[in-house]
């Protein structure tokens, strides 16, 4: 899609914040107006609508448009989206009592190539972990990503967070 379009709808996710919950209806409704403007097999539409039901608190009605976005070919759109489609949907799948599917789905992206969102990744996947009962696992993930952005014990964190997952004497 073009620039314009994205920097329509990044205005309007900047001004989220600024619909009261009960007007949440009307903010979807906004992203449903640009979604309309895209070719009806773009697997934007489906991500932006599923990003607008989940964060106006509907994981339910998120579900099947994040998958819908993916199996169209998000990531050839762009990579980036895909991935926050792959974390968010995660969530959503947590949200909605299935943990472990949010598992499946986040474990292959913390092999992934790096970018700003690997910590996304690391939270999200350790509160599927915590969901499931493995808190060890989702502690283990939380302090390695927490580690790097320590001005000290950033050798002690990391190392932490190894012990918290790995049997002792390895």
């Amino acid at each position: 899609m073009n620039s314009d379009w994205e920097d329509r709808v990044a205005a309007a996710w900047a001004r989220f914040d600024d619909h009261a919950e009960e007007d949440a209806p009307a903010f979807r409704a906004v992203i449903d107006a640009l979604v309309a403007e895209l070719p009806g097999d773009s697997p934007l539409g489906p991500f932006e609508q599923a990003c607008a039901w989940d964060s106006t608190g509907h994981s339910d009605k998120a579900v099947p448009l994040y998958r819908r976005a993916l199996d169209g070919g998000l990531e050839e759109e762009s990579r980036y989206k895909a991935r926050r489609a792959r974390i968010q949907l995660a969530s959503s799948l947590r949200n909605t009592g299935r943990a472990e599917e949010g598992v499946r789905l986040l474990t292959p992206e913390l092999d992934a190539p790096s970018d700003e969102l690997d910590d996304a990744v690391r939270a999200c996947l350790a509160l599927c972990l915590s969901s499931l009962g493995r808190d060890r696992e989702g502690l283990s993930l939380v302090l390695g990503a927490l580690a790097p952005h320590l001005p000290r014990y950033r050798r002690s964190m990391a190392a932490y967070a190894r012990l918290l997952v790995e049997p002792a004497g390895e």
